[in-house]
């Protein structure tokens, strides 16, 4: 989300901003990663150490000690600091309120940090109606300091479909774009590639995306899967071979348990790949009718749903993929940054 927002107010000359990051590794990266005509400042502080700070109620460091003097601060990742100027901060989940037992020790301190940004008065923004319905529920926020304001969907480069097919090993595959982690529910869905995969013999399986936490469950379906010769693991992969592999793909899953918004699902409408997803968090609203949607943990409905989108010849599979082109259009970068440049002069 921050890239793509980044990239949309450097396209505009009414904005002057300026890229702050709260890091000790990364400090001498910054700058090398944000577009041109954007100030990058880091101080030689570790991330968890002002977490620290501001997790106990102190009101040091501000945000001013890293970008000096601004109008409006946007802590675009969960965390706010303290800061003379009105801050924002985008949240684009509650996972961690959701679902504590699928997140890591450090997304469950975020609810304490958001707390007190709130208790500070930081405006919360949300990526989705559901996420804003969520924050006001969960954190109390009061309701009119909670925007939501959707993302745009990344632009993915033109793909090689032929490639794709060559890096997944097969002619028709399920594609799931993502890091490999609970959430994700990626076990139900090998569960249900497998049913698949007993009559559709040509059917192969990617999951495309790095390790993250408790991926051994996901590791462990695999190697209890009749079709485990045909589920390929990629790891993580760069931007040509995302593309080439959304290119090649005949159905994209996503069976997510809980989402604050969802780009692989729109990356992939944005393809012409006809998309199956949860019908959990804020995917409805995001995908709305231009996808497939069932219960996330229901591996009979993924099955089914898989077996008719993975079909060429399904009388529905166009309309969707038509559907899904126009979805994702729907989200546009220079739109986001409008309604965040309106949002950021109500506050200054």
């Amino acid at each position: 989300m921050t890239a793509g927002l980044l990239a949309a107010l450097a396209r505009r000359d009414d904005v002057d901003v300026h890229a702050y990051a709260l890091t000790w590794r990364g400090r001498d990266a910054l700058a090398a990663t944000v577009p041109d005509g954007i100030r990058a400042s880091t101080r030689p502080i570790p991330a968890r150490v002002v977490r620290e700070f501001w997790e106990r109620g102190l009101s040091r460091p501000r945000a001013e000690d890293w970008t000096g003097p601004v109008d409006v601060v946007h802590a675009t990742n969960f965390v706010a600091p303290p800061a003379r100027a009105p801050v924002v901060v985008t949240v684009h989940d509650v996972t961690f309120l959701r679902y504590p037992e699928l997140c890591t020790p450090d997304t469950l301190r975020y609810p304490r940090l958001l707390r007190r940004a709130i208790a500070r008065g930081a405006v919360v923004h949300t990526p989705s109606e559901f996420v804003a319905s969520e924050v006001r529920e969960l954190l109390d926020a009061p309701a009119e300091r909670v925007v939501a304001i959707h993302s745009g969907v990344p632009a993915v480069r033109d793909g090689d479909a032929a490639r794709g097919r060559a890096v997944a090993g097969h002619d028709r595959y399920v594609l799931a774009l993502g890091t490999i982690e609970p959430r994700k529910n990626l076990t139900t869905l090998v569960r249900a590639f497998d049913r698949v995969a007993e009559t559709d013999t040509g059917l192969g399986l990617v999951l495309a995306g790095p390790s993250g936490w408790d991926a051994a469950h996901v590791q462990s379906a695999i190697d209890a899967s009749g079709a485990r010769d045909r589920i390929l693991q990629t790891g993580f992969v760069d931007d040509r071979d995302r593309a080439d592999l959304l290119a090649g793909a005949a159905v994209f899953a996503y069976p997510s348990v809980y989402e604050g918004f969802g780009f692989p699902p729109l990356e992939a409408m944005q393809c012409g790949v006809p998309v199956v997803a949860g019908d959990a968090g804020a995917l409805p609203e995001v995908l709305g009718d231009a996808a497939v949607l069932v219960p996330p943990t229901d591996v009979d409905a993924l099955a089914d749903a898989i077996r008719r989108l993975a079909d060429p010849s399904d009388p529905g599979r166009d309309a969707l993929v038509a559907g899904g082109r126009e979805r994702a259009a729907r989200y546009d970068w220079d739109v986001t940054a409008a309604k965040m440049v309106d949002l950021y002069r109500s506050l200054a």
